[in-house]
């Protein structure tokens, strides 16, 4: 998952754009990059760590002009190499800077074309770098002396033929403007906004509505699948629908566990989605176990909070903080081996055990993916006195690999995949296990938006709204097996903590 910014101002956006990152950072702490258009030459900065770590004063001095994109990076493909941080630049035609959240699963094929067709030359492993040489070929083929909002979007419309997969992009063109995308089917989020200054209006674009509030923007709108908005550096903005048979079907993991809260994503409050996951969650065991003797409700940090909240109050049961998160601890993320991953749980949470001791504990977490933490968690809660656990997710069983941007592992490492709930729930060392329905999880994202009709609930239900040749996931868990993982510093970054579980 990476996170994405651009801004057309009034006014120098070094600052705007470092604030609007890292209030971006939970979406890619691997690496960051800011590019910012002055006086007709292009100012980039990136490199690996936090937003915090890349950008230092004298970076910032050298970031002029205002207009500029930024980009914070969760790999998918690649390694931690910082030439694989974003934004990638490529200079024909006018010089293009671009950022890419997502990613495309007919990488190989693409970048075949573009050696034997176009003569360019892919010098990554980035998806994101043949993405953006795919857009600035089709932008080449347009002819433009002098470059027109239908070029733009002629060109975003061949991408989309062209690309398969999960993309929003942020784009900015020299000299011209910058243009912001979305894939067809609209898998991963990216929203637009103004503000008014006395200087004029200034337009922004991020991966999330927050990073807008924050900034003092108004969100204007998501946009549509398939649909470009394309601001130019005077200041005007044009919008275009560029596929030709777009389908809504948002990633609903962004809701049970990436996005920030307090975002707005396709017109759905994410808060409150997570609250309704908690309330249909808590009905379920209600239905299933009527007569339970549960004591208390302890979520896992941090996600997990508003979902528990309401899952408590549901059962009319306590709820209590019953894990303190060090937030010091170098970064331990998605660590290669069994025993790494056991030391990294033990660091990071810590049990109070006046909360636990002698009670009957529902812990509840947003998913469990590889069941490792979720496991390590029982066991610490058992240790701190617990009678018995129960564990619950806010999330439907995750079985299958995700191909649109998250990082998760091959299917043979998924706890769920190929086992009964039982199954898992003994894996874990759980009394009890209770899973989301998938029909009530859609059911809590689409209250928020009845036109939602549909989602990419892959994770789940092994459905890939784009198809997929099977070839592409087998090749894909040979890649992710955890064997891989080691010599692949890259994949050590950005799930939290509770979501490599």
């Amino acid at each position: 998952m990476c996170g994405i910014i651009g801004i057309v101002g009034r006014a120098p956006v070094n600052q705007a754009l470092y604030d609007g990152l890292t209030v971006l950072q939970h979406r890619g702490q691997d690496a960051a990059g800011i590019v910012t258009f002055d006086q007709g030459k292009l100012y980039l900065r990136k490199g690996n760590g936090l937003v915090r770590d890349v950008f230092h004063s004298r970076h910032m001095q050298e970031l002029v002009g205002h207009v500029g994109i930024g980009h914070v990076r969760y790999p998918t493909a690649g390694s931690s190499s910082s030439a694989e941080a974003q934004p990638f630049y490529v200079n024909s035609p006018f010089g293009i800077t671009l950022g890419h959240n997502g990613n495309l699963i007919n990488t190989e094929a693409l970048k075949r074309e573009l050696f034997r067709e176009d003569r360019r030359h892919i010098n990554t492993e980035s998806d994101s770098e043949v993405l953006l040489n795919v857009f600035a070929q089709e932008l080449l083929h347009q002819e433009p002396t002098d470059l027109a909002p239908e070029h733009v979007f002629n060109a975003v419309n061949a991408v989309h033929r062209r690309c398969k997969g999960a993309y929003a992009v942020v784009a900015m063109i020299n000299g011209h403007g910058i243009v912001a995308f979305r894939d067809p089917f609209g898998i991963r989020p990216v929203v637009y906004g103004m503000r008014e200054t006395p200087e004029g209006i200034e337009y922004m674009v991020a991966s999330e509505s927050v990073a807008l509030v924050a900034l003092g923007f108004k969100l204007i709108r998501d946009l549509a699948p398939g649909e470009a908005v394309y601001i130019d550096f005077e200041g005007n903005l044009h919008t275009r629908q560029c596929a030709e048979h777009p389908v809504y079907a948002p990633c609903i993991f962004e809701h049970v566990y990436f996005a920030r809260p307090d975002s707005i994503l396709d017109d759905v409050f994410v808060h409150r989605a997570r609250m309704r996951m908690g309330v249909y969650l808590g009905q379920k065991l209600q239905r299933e176990w009527p007569d339970h003797d549960i004591d208390v409700v302890i979520p896992i940090p941090e996600t997990s909070r508003t979902s528990a909240l309401e899952l408590a109050m549901q059962l009319g049961v306590k709820y209590r903080e019953g894990f303190i998160k060090n937030r010091y601890i170098a970064r331990t993320f998605i660590m290669p081996g069994q025993t790494q991953r056991k030391k990294s749980v033990r660091q990071k949470l810590n049990p109070i055990e006046m909360e636990f001791n002698g009670k009957n504990v529902l812990l509840v977490d947003d998913s469990i993916v590889r069941g490792t933490t979720s496991r390590e968690i029982v066991m610490m809660a058992r240790e701190a006195g617990a009678r018995k656990v129960y564990f619950a997710s806010a999330s439907p069983p995750v079985r299958y690999p995700n191909i649109y941007g998250i990082d998760m592992p091959a299917a043979h490492e998924l706890i769920a995949h190929g086992r009964t709930v039982d199954e898992i729930a003994q894996a874990i060392c759980a009394d009890r296990l209770f899973y989301q329905d998938l029909d009530d999880l859609i059911r809590a994202v689409r209250k928020g938006n009845p036109k939602l009709e549909q989602f990419d609930t892959a994770v789940f239900d092994g459905h890939y709204v784009t198809g997929v040749d099977p070839a592409y996931l087998a090749a894909l868990e040979i890649s992710r097996a955890d064997g891989q993982r080691a010599p692949r510093a890259s994949r050590q970054a950005h799930l939290d903590l509770h979501n490599t579980a």
